[in-house]
């Protein structure tokens, strides 16, 4: 090798390491992440950062870059071609470098713990009390669930399965439907014994209706009056509205009489079978929303993550036929 050459080396060998650390990588990580979600609110919630955070870090990225890269016009954002781009390269980048990491902690962590997203109410009411079958069937895996879903990047590794709630359109994910919904209304035995009647949709009216706070994630969410509407009815006045920001926490208000709920399946498949909880009104209508397993496209190749997704669809198949039993019977 030349002298020159030398010397050309040498700029090489410093010039790329000092490329790579002026590179803005949380900014392109938020760019990717509004580019994927096509709304800067979304994207900061997913990233658990304010929206005021991430318009700074796409105006400090299109000065970076040195030109323009999303149209903004009030129903969301979406990138230019030069931004379409950057996000495609970004989005690839990161999934190799998350799958590398993946695998290198598979190859070292066969029995790590598995960690699992999902909401609280899910988490409550349908796979805590599911829990202890896996851990019978293998004893040599433990679970940890992390129950705080805005406050973390799926695509970032902070956990490796996540149960999502609504449409289940998570583009770049590998995404598998968990359970459908449904809704009625539910309430405990003894509201009906110590309370006004409840055996008309009017007789509402005479009762104290539970709301859940549920977060819009497109389509109609499943309000009380999403329910009503599909079934097709008039929903009165009621004499008076609690709500309450947790799922779990409308389940368990209803479970203890305070009022009637909008039960959503499968968060009250238990409390009904067991009788904590009543169905009066047989006006049983689906939900648009569902619940989904989501993860990174390749983090199934790890053995421990197969063995808890195999376990979880087969515990979701056992619901759903448990539900469709219950339903039969109900209408009987």
């Amino acid at each position: 090798m030349t002298q020159a050459d030398q010397q050309k080396s040498i700029i090489l060998n410093i010039r790329w390491p000092n490329m790579i650390r002026n590179l803005p990588f949380t900014t392109l990580r938020s760019f990717e992440c509004v580019a994927r979600l096509g709304s800067i609110s979304r994207a900061a919630e997913e990233l658990n950062v304010t929206q005021s955070a991430v318009s700074q870090q796409i105006k400090a990225l299109e000065e970076w870059t040195g030109c323009s890269l999303l149209v903004r016009s009030r129903s969301g954002s979406r990138p230019t071609d030069d931004g379409a781009m950057l996000a495609r390269t970004i989005a690839s980048g990161l999934g190799q470098i998350s799958d590398l990491c993946s695998q290198i902690q598979s190859r070292r962590q066969k029995n790590a713990t598995i960690v699992v997203a999902s909401l609280p109410g899910f988490a409550v009411n349908w796979l805590f009390p599911r829990l202890i079958r896996f851990d019978e069937q293998n004893p040599q895996l433990s679970v940890s669930i992390n129950t705080n879903v805005s406050g973390g990047d799926l695509a970032a590794g902070d956990w490796d399965l996540s149960i999502r709630y609504g449409l289940g359109s998570y583009r770049g994910m590998h995404v598998e439907k968990l359970l459908p919904e449904t809704l009625v209304p539910v309430c405990a035995p003894r509201l009906l014994t110590e309370g006004p009647p409840l055996e008309t949709p009017g007789d509402l009216a005479r009762h104290t209706l539970l709301i859940d706070d549920v977060a819009d994630c497109g389509g109609e969410p499943p309000t009380w009056s999403y329910w009503a509407e599909a079934a097709g009815i008039s929903l009165p006045k009621p004499q008076n509205m609690r709500q309450f920001g947790q799922s779990n926490m409308v389940v368990q208000a209803a479970i203890e009489g305070y009022g009637v709920a909008l039960g959503r399946s499968p968060l009250v498949e238990a409390a009904l079978a067991d009788g904590r909880l009543v169905a009066p009104l047989r006006h049983e209508v689906p939900s648009q929303y569902s619940y989904w397993l989501v993860c990174n496209r390749n983090a199934l190749r790890s053995a421990r993550l197969q063995s808890f997704r195999a376990w979880l669809l087969e515990e979701s198949r056992s619901s759903r036929s448990e539900a469709m039993l219950s339903s039969a019977n109900a209408t009987h």
